[in-house]
């Protein structure tokens, strides 16, 4: 099993004025500087305080890498056709005045051709490019985006910037939009901003917390939001703005708080146990699918506003199946996704000691807030 061997550890928590101004290239520059040299070679060389970050681009397919038929079809074109260097070549000279960029080919599939193992080994992958590059944008298709993203933002275990981004539009037709979100989600991550954010999902000029966004329309090209809450914020040219940030954020200071349990460093891919989802609706009996699941070896169950019996539960339990529940509207808040709940539950029951410990990591890490804190009100 590959390990990814960290050397990186978290830099100070920035508030929330110096993250807008951190669209600039010296922060990252000056953060790198505050790292563990990771080699002899950058242990023996100080970095030029004008030296650009360096940004891993990690390539995985989708539409953003899509050939078309046409200049103009918009809609028919195939999938994972382009290397992310000849993408990542085509934005030259431009982007080289904003980040040393490396791309790296992870492979070339639409994201729903994607498994858990290859999940297991992207998560590890990104790591071991942070280990040397001050941040990392990951591009992939957008059908299932809003599951890298949250997965990655439970896995990743260093603190430095996880863009993911993707399209709308392959790559080769007129107007496209995979161009302009490579170099943003480029601008974004080189600047720093998003750092002890998790990972975050770059599209249309807009960055989203990996928890909130969801895809709410499979053409328009505005397609990801985060109802409620809203984006995190925007790039806009060479200028980032960030207008809030992830709860994890507060908890920048301290690694062990920081970090999620899920070191996948210390697991095998085969050690994922598996998870399913059921979805209510009118009339749905889910009695048989419980126990078929049941009988079939799954671990976990998110129940989205499901009717399950109590006799079909207890039965499922029996066998070992832990229920957690959702809803199956797309509302924020403390709702995930049941997508995104599947891959909580998933990495819980791969960590916890018992069931109980599942259910809890669960509960706090799908539920974190800010922590409250006592307002001073003047006297008189």
């Amino acid at each position: 099993m590959a390990t990814a061997h960290r050397t990186d550890r978290p830099t100070p928590c920035r508030s929330t004025l110096t993250l807008l101004a951190m669209a600039f290239v010296l922060a990252t520059a000056a953060g790198a500087g505050a790292q563990e040299p990771t080699t002899d070679r950058e242990s023996a060389e100080a970095r030029d305080a004008d030296a650009l970050p360096r940004v891993t681009v990690i390539g995985t397919g989708g539409t953003i890498a899509g050939t078309s038929t046409t200049r103009t079809s918009f809609q028919s074109y195939r999938a994972g056709q382009l290397l992310i260097a000849d993408m990542v070549d085509d934005l030259r000279p431009e982007i080289d005045e904003v980040a040393e960029v490396t791309a790296v080919q992870f492979d070339n599939r639409p994201s729903g051709g994607y498994g858990m193992e290859d999940y297991f080994e992207l998560s590890l992958a990104i790591d071991r490019a942070l280990e040397t590059a001050d941040a990392v944008v990951v591009t992939t298709g957008t059908d299932t985006m809003e599951e890298f993203v949250y997965w990655m933002d439970l896995t990743v275990r260093s603190p430095k910037p996880v863009v993911f981004t993707g399209a709308m539009r392959p790559w080769t037709v007129v107007g496209s939009d995979g161009h302009a979100n490579l170099f943003n989600a480029i601008v974004l991550a080189a600047s720093g901003a998003t750092t002890c954010y998790g990972t975050v999902l770059m599209l249309n000029d807009e960055f989203h917390a990996a928890k909130d966004v969801w895809k709410s329309d499979g053409a328009r090209m505005d397609t990801f939001i985060s109802r409620r809450f809203g984006a995190l914020g925007s790039v806009d040219g060479p200028r980032v703005r960030a207008h809030r940030a992830p709860p994890r954020v507060q908890h920048c200071d301290t690694p062990e708080r920081w970090r999620t349990p899920f070191d996948l460093s210390g697991i095998t891919a085969e050690d994922l146990p598996r998870t399913e989802v059921l979805i209510g609706y009118q009339g749905a009996r889910l009695d048989e699918a419980v126990l078929a699941f049941a009988d079939a070896g799954v671990r976990g169950i998110v129940n989205a506003a499901g009717g399950i019996s109590a006799e079909a539960r207890e039965a499922a339990e029996e066998k070992g199946v832990v229920f957690v529940r959702t809803q199956r509207l797309r509302s924020g808040g403390h709702n995930l996704l049941p997508q995104k709940a599947r891959l909580l539950l998933l990495l819980s029951l791969a960590f916890a000691e018992d069931d109980e410990q599942a259910q809890a990591w669960f509960d706090e890490i799908g539920a974190m807030d800010f922590e409250a804190f006592d307002v001073p009100v003047p006297e008189g």
